[in-house]
């Protein structure tokens, strides 16, 4: 079959679009942004680009259109689709119909920690031999790609009367398609699934906590009866969830085993002890049963990443793997790309690039970074009295997920970004990235360690001039940001 895929250049869709070509189908895509490295990942796998979406690739001529949903109505080859009667899907039900309906599926749902927890769940079951299909939104660095189908065979999973492949999703709860605005993870119908967190985001599409929490409970409906749901038990918004009803196993994760669990009366105990270094043990009812000993260069520190990996550890449980063969795997994953990844160093000046743009992500991004120099500095014996003294973290953030440009949640940023030593914020003034409101008010709480900017050279001069050999400057957004961090990086040679 030859499948045309409109908005194939984002992660999600050219993660469809790779499966669709492993899968045997001939593979073509249009996109406004074709470039490296999806540009290149596609190309390699023999997946024919075409810039723009004019009508005029009609004549292409394939058996099915399917459609991403950065696309809307008035795009001109959708216009010319449904003016000509021609068969479209949105990925997500093509992905679930097609590619999921013949596997075992792993879910990860949640506000935060997706992509890393899937990229971990998909590390564990590769690890132990298992060979899995996945999808995960962003680029894992234990794979060379960030989506596969899977070997056929090498494994299955037995519940019941069901033996499927393994498949690991990041189960999104953005809405499907402009015909579409159910979840994405509606399509997937998995068998095991990780809530990880609920907060509420996509103010650009849900009107409140309530709106996200009906998706997340139409997730929980498709999970059958010999199904796990794996939940995080210090969510109350999660809680909330399975009281409308749930109908499948369910077990909860926790840093603590006790009073939050025993109040939401769950089957399994999942919690864990930290040691040195963010490394951990795992506890199931009250027994230890494996323990992470993070790799060094694995970009996962803080707290919030030991419940991304407790989630994926009782997650791979559920398929067979034991807690401790599931522990030991996590010993040699290296995390996704802008997840506390380093950029470069420059005059002993650290630059990181990380995805964070929600508040609560970037509060637990901060810490996790906090935590790593901490730790650097007791390894080399350089630990103070006082952080005061200590190597700086600077934080550099762009607020422009649609959320945060229409302010809802602005008014937690100087919370969030408190534990930064200094903080530079970047809001353009005009353009389709702009701020509907004032960034430097915003930020005013924060006193005078913090600064607002709308020219992106003047923040790049400011921060070098302020910038000492030992800083850490931190840069989050879920853009690319205009390039900061390489031009951080060159003026500081």
């Amino acid at each position: 079959m030859h499948i045309h895929i409109l908005g194939i250049c984002g992660t999600f869709m050219g993660g469809i679009a790779a499966i669709a070509r492993q899968s045997g189908h001939q593979v073509t895509g249009c996109d406004t942004n074709v470039y490296p490295p999806m540009s290149t990942q596609l190309e390699e796998q023999g997946i024919t680009l075409i810039e723009g979406f004019a009508k005029e690739q009609l004549s292409l001529k394939p058996d099915l259109f399917v459609i991403g949903n950065v696309v809307s109505r008035g795009n001109p080859l959708m216009e010319a689709i449904l003016d000509a009667g021609l068969p479209y899907v949105s990925g997500p039900q093509w992905l679930g119909e097609q590619v999921l309906a013949h596997h075992h599926v792993l879910a990860i749902a949640g506000t935060h920690g997706k992509t890393t927890t899937t990229a971990m769940l998909a590390w564990i079951l590769e690890a132990n031999g298992l060979s899995p299909g996945y999808l995960v939104g962003g680029v894992p660095n234990n794979f060379d790609v960030s989506a596969r189908l899977g070997q056929k065979g090498d494994f299955t999973a037995s519940l019941g009367s069901q033996i499927k492949p393994l498949f690991v999703i990041e189960a999104d709860e953005y809405d499907t398609a402009f015909f579409d605005k159910r979840s994405k993870f509606v399509h997937y119908r998995p068998k095991t699934v990780i809530l990880n967190n609920l907060e509420f985001d996509h103010a650009d599409i849900f009107a409140d906590l309530a709106a996200i929490q009906t998706q997340f409970h139409h997730l929980v409906r498709t999970v059958p009866s010999t199904g796990s749901i794996i939940v995080n038990g210090e969510q109350e918004a999660l809680k909330e969830v399975l009281d409308r009803g749930v109908w499948s196993q369910v077990e909860s994760f926790s840093q603590d085993s006790a009073e939050a669990l025993k109040e939401m009366s769950l089957n399994a105990q999942w919690s864990f002890q930290t040691l040195a270094l963010d490394d951990f043990e795992v506890i199931k009812d009250g027994t230890i049963v494996g323990r992470v000993n993070w790799h060094p260069d694995a970009s996962v520190a803080g707290r919030h990443n030991q419940m991304n990996a407790l989630a994926a550890i009782a997650a791979a449980s559920h398929v067979g793997v034991s807690p401790k063969d599931a522990a030991h795997a996590l010993g040699s994953f290296k995390n996704v790309k802008r997840r506390l990844e380093i950029i470069g160093r420059a005059k002993g000046i650290t630059v990181y690039d990380d995805f964070a743009h929600h508040p609560t992500a970037i509060t637990t991004t901060i810490d996790g970074l906090r935590r790593r120099i901490m730790a650097d500095e007791t390894q080399t014996k350089l630990a103070k009295s006082s952080t005061s003294n200590s190597a700086r973290l600077i934080a550099v953030l762009e607020p422009r997920s649609n959320t945060m440009k229409l302010g809802v949640m602005k008014q937690q940023l100087p919370t969030s970004l408190q534990d930064a030593d200094l903080v530079f914020g970047y809001g353009a003034s005009s353009g389709k990235s702009a701020l509907g409101w004032d960034l430097e008010q915003v930020l005013s709480p924060l006193g005078e360690k913090a600064k607002a900017f709308d020219d992106l050279d003047q923040m790049v001069e400011a921060i070098v001039k302020i910038a000492k050999s030992g800083d850490h400057i931190l840069v989050m957004s879920n853009g690319g940001f205009g390039g900061v961090h390489q031009k951080i990086l060159k003026a500081l040679v």
